[in-house]
């Protein structure tokens, strides 16, 4: 489930992310946390991709157990390194990113 995830985030293809968005989720990014609808993350994660344009990004650690996964990842942006957390909640129909932090390494 990682690998589309991954790879939408080192495009950063905000509108194929946003598909595997929770309709509601969290994201904390650079310290501002924000409760918000799928929209409203679509739209951060456009501003944030816009402002840092992902050159390379790359799971670092996996772990967890079903219903809830989570992956740490290294995304080079904007000449800047990040960390990034993304928390996977999975159903028998699919999986949902329920919360994504981003922060400066």
């Amino acid at each position: 489930m990682f690998a589309p995830i991954s790879k939408y985030m080192q495009a950063g293809d905000y509108e194929s992310l946003s598909a595997w968005f929770a309709d509601n989720l969290e994201l904390e990014i650079l310290g501002s946390v924000n409760n918000c609808t799928r929209n409203q993350a679509k739209l951060i994660m456009k501003n944030f991709f816009t402002k840092y344009t992902p050159k390379k990004f790359t799971i670092i650690h996996k772990s967890g157990k079903a219903p809830m996964k989570y992956a740490v990842g290294s995304l080079t942006a904007g000449g800047e390194e990040f960390r990034v957390i993304l928390f996977v909640k999975s159903t028998s129909e699919s999986s949902y990113i329920e919360q994504i932090k981003i922060s400066r390494n």
